[in-house]
């Protein structure tokens, strides 16, 4: 009788373990849950960025201005620097791209009209697909060689197959320029320019050095 009692008892020991080493091992599995289920709605409760993949830069010149060089009202951009427009281009396109609009950048469009501005204003496609400003029919251009507001040393230079003149505020590059930068230029020589800059009507407007 004690050896049926003392297996018996074994057995109910045996038993008594088991579900305790079954009750351990669910206890552990489902703590070991847990912190994934909290990181899961963690990440699904993080605010999501509505940033854009990229930025786009605006186009816009800015307000055009009315600027006194020498006597002359001609318009400048935003940051008083003098415009000018190239005799080859047209009213529809720029004559001017590559090396040349490095020394010669276009004015990106469009442009408001600002204070003493009394042109119309308007813009054209570029070949690269950019827009570029007009004044009264003409694309505009600054020059690397201004280095400063209130210079005008591009206008009157013949370079880049063909003359440059600041846009004046009337629209018509200076009368007292005209003869004086077409003969001295005759047959497109642009050696001259980059040596000591161009005499404009007993004026030195300096080359700035670009020989181009």
């Amino acid at each position: 009788m004690r050896k049926i009692l003392g297996a018996a008892g074994l057995a109910a020991v045996a038993l008594a373990l088991s579900a305790c080493a079954s009750s351990a091992s669910s206890s552990a599995s489902s703590a070991a849950s847990a912190p994934a289920a909290g990181a899961s709605n963690a990440a699904s409760s993080a605010p999501v960025s509505s940033a854009p993949a990229s930025a786009s830069a605006s186009a816009s010149g800015g307000a055009l201005s009315m600027t006194t060089i020498n006597g002359t009202a001609v318009v400048t951009n935003a940051s008083g620097k003098t415009l000018y427009w190239f005799v080859p281009d047209t009213s529809t396109t720029s004559k001017c791209s590559g090396s040349c609009a490095t020394y010669w950048p276009p004015v990106l469009g469009p442009v408001t009209v600002g204070s003493g501005v009394t042109g119309t204003l308007g813009v054209i496609t570029r070949a690269d697909g950019t827009m570029q400003a007009t004044y009264d029919g003409h694309p505009l251009y600054t020059y690397a060689g201004d280095s400063a507001a209130g210079q005008a040393k591009g206008n009157g230079l013949n370079v880049s197959g063909g003359v440059w003149w600041e846009m004046t505020v009337s629209g018509a590059k200076p009368a007292t320029s005209t003869s004086s930068n077409t003969s001295s230029n005759t047959g497109g020589s642009t050696s001259g320019n980059s040596g000591g800059g161009t005499s404009t009507g007993g004026t030195n407007m300096g080359g700035g050095g670009y020989g181009y």
